[in-house]
């Protein structure tokens, strides 16, 4: 089975940006090609957040892409640890099927219809929601109401599959972080994408002419999508194409 495994990163402090981009291409994007499972390994150079979403979690540095083979997912066997992170640096990470678990609208738009600003976006069922009762609103209810947003395009949306060997992360994974969030190792059950044209597309839908949603009994958050920003939700902006290929951009490390 192919899966695609989703990261979201956030700099706390911007003046680390330049240690962030050398860290990521010269040591954790080659080291991690140095484990012969990567069929297709994207970066994304987050899209300037559109006025009004810092407020829905908002990730505001770099999204990563990899698509790999489930079962040669095994860890570090037979290679090196990572090279340590010496700044701080927020994630979120979650995997999904290469193909949707379900595409709710626009599956006709054509690349050169419109243009396209992707709304990424990880959602997790608050503590004492399980899975099935969050799934059975987001599904029944709540998907049906975004797809009346004012200027979405398209919209789609995957349930999302165990990180095991990674869940709960071994120690060698839990070291190369300094200090992480309390996202780093939360176990997501939704990942959804939901494009517009662009920032304006995005604000008139969501914030300007929404339609009107139902609020599920168990929200302890009362605005919209209902999950409480950077705890159950994150999300970020990124366009239609990577900023970098890192299997043809990128070396991998010898040992």
């Amino acid at each position: 089975m192919i899966t695609r495994a989703w990261m979201m990163f956030h700099l706390p402090d911007m003046n680390d940006f330049p240690y962030m981009e050398r860290f990521f291409s010269r040591y954790n994007a080659s080291e991690i090609m140095k484990r012969p499972v990567s069929l297709r390994y994207l970066a994304y150079r987050v899209a300037p957040v559109p006025p009004g979403a810092e407020d829905y979690g908002y990730q505001n540095y770099r999204v990563h892409e990899n698509w790999a083979k489930m079962e040669d997912i095994s860890g570090l066997k037979g290679t090196l640890s990572f090279t340590p992170l010496e700044r701080h640096l927020d994630f979120a990470v979650a995997m999904i099927p290469a193909e949707p678990t379900e595409d709710f609208l626009g599956a006709g738009l054509r690349y050169d219809e419109k243009t396209i600003l992707r709304w990424l976006i990880f959602y997790k069922y608050p503590e004492g929601v399980s899975v099935e009762e969050g799934e059975k609103w987001f599904l029944d209810v709540h998907a049906k109401e975004v797809m009346q947003q004012p200027g979405l395009i398209r919209y789609f949306s995957s349930s999302t599959l165990s990180m095991a060997p990674m869940s709960p992360p071994p120690p060698w994974f839990r070291h190369f972080f300094t200090n992480p969030s309390r996202l780093a190792f939360a176990k997501w059950d939704r990942v959804s994408e939901q494009w517009y044209e662009d920032a304006n597309g995005w604000r008139k839908a969501v914030l300007e002419s929404p339609p009107k949603y139902t609020k599920p009994d168990w929200a302890k958050y009362d605005k919209y999508p209902f999950f409480e920003p950077n705890a159950d939700f994150v999300s970020t902006f990124i366009l239609e194409w990577p900023t970098y290929n890192l299997l043809r951009d990128v070396e991998p490390r010898a040992i």
